[in-house]
């Protein structure tokens, strides 16, 4: 039997990822997710950033930095292995425990559920209610004054 979700998307299509410690569940359909071009398509910064989830991002998701680190909580079997790359920056990282990974190289591979907690450290950005990036930080600081 094809049972479909309250979304309409086919039980064994359904990709559902909750954002810690916000507790909010995104759904889609796998594969049929559009790219945003932040991080590799699929990824969990791709995801957050399609459903206006904050997640840092200074590089742009080329993996060039460590402001997207997230801790996986729960469907790590269903993304795919961190490399080279990735590992060197995730010991960059604020506080890296053995479930880090970045965001934007974090790729969902199939079907499932997947639970992502955003640290501390990352979720604090705010300014009138909106992030702010290392940039507009800076510009903020008087000890990066030109």
């Amino acid at each position: 039997m094809n049972e479909n979700n309250i979304n309409g998307i086919p039980a064994e299509k359904l990709v559902r990822v909750t954002f810690l410690p916000e507790g909010r569940t995104v759904e889609f359909e796998f594969g049929a997710l559009p790219y945003e071009h932040h991080g590799k398509p699929m990824s969990l910064l791709d995801v957050a950033l399609n459903f206006n989830v904050f997640l840092d991002h200074a590089c742009g998701g080329s993996c060039a930095c460590s402001t997207c680190h997230v801790l996986i909580k729960s469907g790590e079997d269903g993304l795919t292995e961190a490399n080279d790359d990735e590992l060197d920056r995730i010991e960059q990282a604020a506080g890296p425990q053995l479930n880090s990974r970045l965001g934007c190289q974090t790729v969902i591979t199939r079907p499932g559920d997947y639970v992502v907690e955003i640290p501390k450290w990352n979720r604090n950005y705010s300014s009138e209610g909106q992030p702010l990036t290392s940039a507009e930080e800076k510009q903020g600081d008087p000890s990066h004054a030109a």
